[in-house]
């Protein structure tokens, strides 16, 4: 099971109030003043085995942070066939203020990647509430030769926002992937990998909140 922490690093994170009528305006304002609650109902994936993940709210309740620790994908020597491609699904219930409603306004990805010339990777995510038909799926293309950290953010236009239901608690999903091909590259020689991880060695992913006020 994943480990609820009850506060993390100072995160900056957007809001999105509403007027009186409950639509979303264009402004940007700062989010309830109430904390906001994270349950983990369930992980599952190949990427985060059962003690290797942790959720942590910052202290301003506009962001959250996943934190994994065996979170890589690879292919070639030393590998297994089902290596080359690894995820993690976080069922999440997310308690915020009354009266409020929330969405996922970005999220930052960060890790290392080795990848012999010719090897490629993919980094995906999907986003969406239980019950409900809209997703938002988001997805970065990375090429060898590559040595080297990188970085990735899946930004959302407002108009795009998957807002949770008014008045009703609906678990919130986010189900990650990371995958690695060895295209034209020597996989009997060679090996390829990607992981999303810090430079402490663990995975951290921030996900930034938008805020709106229900009708």
């Amino acid at each position: 099971m994943l480990a609820v922490a009850g506060a993390a690093a100072a995160l900056l994170g957007s809001s999105v109030l509403g007027g009186a009528g409950g639509a979303a305006t264009t402004g940007w304002s700062t989010p309830p003043p109430d904390k906001i609650v994270i349950d983990v109902a369930t992980v599952n994936g190949s990427g985060c085995p059962a003690g290797t993940a942790a959720v942590a709210v910052s202290p301003d309740n506009t962001a959250f942070t996943v934190t994994y620790s065996q979170y890589v994908a690879q292919v070639g020597v030393g590998s297994k066939p089902t290596d080359f491609r690894k995820n993690c699904q976080l069922n999440l219930n997310v308690h915020v203020p009354q009266g409020f409603t929330y969405a996922i306004a970005s999220a930052d990805y960060r890790g290392f990647a080795h990848l012999e010339k010719g090897a490629s990777a993919v980094q995906k995510a999907n986003y969406y509430f239980q019950g409900s038909p809209q997703t938002a799926s988001l997805s970065h293309q990375f090429t060898g030769r590559l040595d080297d950290s990188w970085q990735a953010t899946d930004s959302v236009a407002v108009a795009a926002l998957v807002w949770a239901p008014c008045g009703e608690l609906r678990n919130f999903n986010i189900n990650t992937e990371l995958r690695v091909s060895a295209g034209t590259s020597d996989q009997t020689r060679t090996t390829s990998f990607m992981t999303m991880d810090s430079t402490d060695g663990s995975i951290n992913t921030v996900y930034h909140l938008a805020w709106r006020q229900c009708p």
